[in-house]
């Protein structure tokens, strides 16, 4: 597994990104997330050693973006020399996740024709409106390997419709103390509706507030991976 962040900063978008784990630390450190730039790691795909080899090894997932969105207008100039990059290296596995699906199209190369085989999108929902939304716009993409992202989860929703040639479905609850809470009741609905397409699901983290047979707990940053984990639901085909 490797991470490659080409640029850093994003905008809040929509209604789960409200308590955003990356603004609130950024305000931490007194850094102002909404200035988008790129970062010392643009060229990390095709870093080498001294040797001449690569210093991210064949065969790993590389995570994309996950401390921005790959797809935000700001980085226009910059994405298609990412493109030629994740282009050179075909034996890794790109995989950025989007709110901003509906930009798509607009920011492919002009090779990209039913999809690269190396990438993975993953479009993120969180409430009823924007799985509506995004969702009948995904589901019209050409893309060859494609999960939807339910995190962080703030309702009940329904997205069976759109689980046609999904690889994956991930759920998870928001962290922070003023979260949304998340009901247990809403993980295992989208869990049934994955079973019922013959589709992976993965719970990945709980939230702080947590909603469990009518009782709310109040967990800890450290423990909503592990608590999901515990639930032994997740599934693969």
């Amino acid at each position: 597994m490797a991470m490659w962040n080409p640029w850093r900063g994003c905008h809040r978008y929509s209604e789960g990104c409200r308590y955003c784990y990356i603004h609130k630390g950024d305000s931490k450190r007194n850094i102002d997330t909404n200035n988008i730039v790129k970062t010392d790691k643009f060229y990390a795909p095709i870093d080498k050693t001294k040797k001449g080899e690569y210093k991210i090894k064949s065969g790993q997932t590389v995570y994309l973006c996950f401390s921005t969105d790959f797809l935000i207008e700001e980085a226009d100039e910059w994405r298609k020399e990412c493109w030629t990059m994740i282009k050179e290296r075909p034996d890794l596995n790109f995989i950025f996740l989007t709110k901003r699906i509906e930009r798509f199209m607009q920011c492919v190369p002009e090779d990209w024709n039913d999809g690269y085989d190396n990438v993975t999108v993953g479009c993120t929902i969180e409430d009823q409106e924007t799985a509506d939304h995004r969702l009948s716009i995904f589901d019209k993409l050409p893309i060859k390997h494609r999960n939807i992202i339910c995190q962080p989860l703030i309702e009940n929703i329904t997205i069976e419709k759109h689980l046609n040639n999904i690889e994956l479905v991930v759920v998870g609850g928001e962290s922070d103390k003023n979260a949304r809470p998340l009901n247990y009741d809403w993980v295992l609905l989208i869990r049934e509706q994955c079973l019922n397409n013959h589709v992976p699901f993965e719970f990945r983290q709980c939230g702080t507030h947590f909603i469990k047979d009518g009782k709310t707990y109040i967990l800890k940053t450290k423990d909503l991976c592990s608590q999901a984990q515990k639930a032994n639901i997740n599934f693969a085909f």
